[in-house]
């Protein structure tokens, strides 16, 4: 599916690389690099897809979005941008925006998002709006982060039911306020009950309240978290640790709507939006008949999987200075991270994730003694032997190894013993790295190969070897 496409940015290489791209995809592309020159293109040009930056010399992109969508409902728009915040993914899709792609963007992300555009658009419907939604509360500018934002974006404004799985620590509940707090039922209650710390027997009582004299000690009427929530949203943490009976109950409610309190014969609306968490892998658990096959789809509606702290370790420094400057809000003494001290946080394995980090930070806000932190202080509190400090490039990359190691194990085990491992991980490093360096410099071979070290016709043949393909006239290009 092929059409024309608007593409706003100020950066020429990324103007270039993305017409490039869209171009070998089929599609007509017409350029514009400010404010003004997109609505000159727009006076004679009608695209079928706007693709525009944000931060632009003359205006702001979602300011600019907003006011053309109220002139053309159904134009898909996609929206990319450097500031890879929860509140621009939100932004972007408050004003109508189609998708969100945060810098540095996949080509293949971008084309994908514009075929998808492309059919949404063509397919009759052109409503791509979300209700309003306030500033987000998420910290993290990693892909993985990134991905969660595209996410929540996307799902604050219905009443999806969403499953939010990770290691505990990763921030869930956070990611399940997120959601309450951007969408519609804002202004009513949050409630979270953990499975895990309810006794089994009192669960279905916690969920949906009881009537006096219900069992022994029931001497009054209590409402149940899905009244106490009426409106708003509930969130269920820990999920996989819910009894059978009650996961039984809780189908029933998801499937009808409707539920009685433990004892009582009057039906309840359950208006609520259902949030669920797990740090447990629910299929597996599926699969030993330890949790129900249904409740599970109707739970896994929209699944969010939020990354272990390991796995976005260059979000760390971000994180660590906000604690800081959190606790110090709260009162403590203000606190400053060295280098080194940066560098060692990156390097740590972090098991207890950002619940670890912001524990970590505020002891070390409470009781260092100097007012700026180092590696020593960083280790002597963790127990000196758990960190071994390295280059947070280097603890990026031994991260990125292990996941590329785990996901061979899991696909392919006997692969693991074949011989083939290091020449393979070689070839897979290779072509994104070449992609990379591509893209940083506009395409342009020569600059590309300098910056990796290699000369010009090397680069060449490597290409040939990878199938990457490049365009000609951006290879011809200033300094090729």
């Amino acid at each position: 599916m092929s059409g024309t496409v608007l593409v706003v940015d100020d950066d020429a290489a990324i103007r270039t690389v993305v017409a490039a791209a869209l171009k070998r995809d089929g599609h007509r592309v017409i350029l514009a690099a400010s404010v003004a020159e997109l609505h000159e293109r727009l006076a004679v040009e009608t695209p079928d897809v706007l693709v525009t930056d944000v931060v632009l010399p003359d205006g702001n992109g979602l300011e600019v979005v907003a006011t053309l969508l109220r002139d053309r409902p159904g134009l898909p728009v996609i929206v990319f941008s450097a500031q890879n915040t929860l509140a621009t993914a939100v932004r972007a899709t408050e004003v109508g925006a189609f998708d969100y792609l945060p810098k540095p963007f996949d080509l293949d992300m971008l084309t994908r998002a514009v075929r998808a555009a492309l059919a949404k658009a063509r397919s009759g419907e052109t409503d791509f709006t979300v209700t309003e939604a306030g500033p987000g509360s998420l910290i993290g500018r990693s892909p993985a982060m990134q991905e969660v934002y595209r996410v929540v974006a996307r799902v604050v404004a219905n009443d999806l039911t969403v499953l939010i799985s990770g290691e505990s620590g990763t921030g869930k509940e956070l990611v399940a306020k997120a959601i309450h707090d951007l969408g519609p039922r804002r202004r009513a209650p949050f409630i979270a009950l953990n499975m895990a710390a309810i006794p089994r027997e009192l669960i279905e009582a916690e969920l949906f309240g009881h009537e006096r004299g219900a069992f022994t000690g029931a001497q009054a009427r209590v409402a149940g978290k899905f009244e106490q929530a009426a409106g708003g949203t509930l969130f269920l943490d820990e999920i996989g640790d819910m009894p059978m009976d009650a996961q039984t109950r809780l189908l029933r409610v998801l499937q009808s709507g409707e539920f009685t309190s433990v004892g009582g014969v009057r039906t309840i609306r359950a208006d609520v939006r259902i949030v669920a968490a797990t740090n447990k892998e629910l299929p597996q658990l599926v699969q030993s008949g330890l949790f129900r096959e249904d409740l599970f789809y109707r739970l896994n509606v929209v699944p969010i999987a939020l990354p272990a702290l390991r796995e976005r370790r260059q979000d760390v420094p971000l994180l660590a200075r906000y604690f800081l400057e959190r606790a110090a809000g709260e009162g403590l003494p203000r606190k400053q991270l060295e280098p080194d001290a940066i560098a060692t946080l990156e390097a740590y394995a972090w098991p207890g994730n950002v619940r670890e980090l912001e524990n970590l930070m505020r002891r070390l806000a409470a009781l260092a003694r100097d007012d700026r932190i180092d590696a020593s202080t960083i280790r002597d509190t963790l127990g000196g032997t758990q960190v071994q400090p390295k280059a947070s490039g280097d603890a990026r990359l031994e991260s990125a190894v292990h996941a590329w190691l785990d996901h061979i194990a899991m696909t392919e085990p006997q692969s693991l013993d074949d011989g083939t491992l290091y020449d393979r991980l070689i070839g897979d490093v290779e072509r994104p790295l070449i992609e990379a360096m591509l893209t940083r410099h506009g395409r342009n071979q020569l600059r590309a190969a300098r910056a990796l070290g290699i000369n010009r016709n090397t680069l060449r043949k490597r290409l040939d070897t990878l199938g990457i393909e490049i365009d000609d006239e951006i290879s011809r290009g200033s300094g090729s």
